[in-house]
């Protein structure tokens, strides 16, 4: 029998823009801990998306909107074959899926800081490129690719 499942942790929106996506992406940013670092990070990245607050904002949540996926694979184990069962996405995990994806693409930049490869990601990102956004395309194409498997899914 399994454990009992972990309780879920409210995010508290940041102190600055009053949003949980951009407290989500500074916990995704953050390394060992150091969140204020972090949040140089991202504000430093949104600060530079826009000199409008407001502008800026709104440019970030539209580029982890356009990086947030409708579906992915996971894999289901019938009769002894593993399936990759394509399954949709709850809001909550395609946030964290899109803010680990656009940190990642960012981070693997190379040569400069960075709050710069953050706002190239993002500012990519809003404008419908990048590698973020190639790779929510790649798990929606697994997930039509494996399409013959969905009547395995759990709903």
């Amino acid at each position: 029998m399994r454990a009992k499942s972990a309780k879920k942790r409210i995010i508290e929106s940041d102190p600055i823009y009053k949003s949980k996506v951009v407290t989500r992406m500074v916990n995704v940013v953050m390394i060992g801990g150091k969140k204020s670092i972090a949040e140089g990070i991202v504000y430093g990245a949104i600060e530079k998306l826009s000199e409008d607050k407001k502008d800026a904002i709104t440019v970030f949540e539209e580029a982890v909107k356009n990086v947030m996926p409708s579906l992915e694979v996971r894999s289901r184990r019938v009769g002894g074959a593993t399936y990759q069962v394509p399954t949709p996405v709850k809001h909550e995990r395609a946030e964290a899926l899109a803010a680990r994806w656009i940190v990642s693409a960012a981070k693997s930049r190379k040569g400069k800081p960075m709050a710069d490869k953050l706002y190239e990601e993002l500012r990519n990102a809003s404008e419908g490129t990048g590698d973020a956004i190639r790779k929510k395309e790649e798990t929606h194409r697994m997930a039509e690719a494996n399409r013959a498997f969905s009547h395995f899914a759990r709903f």
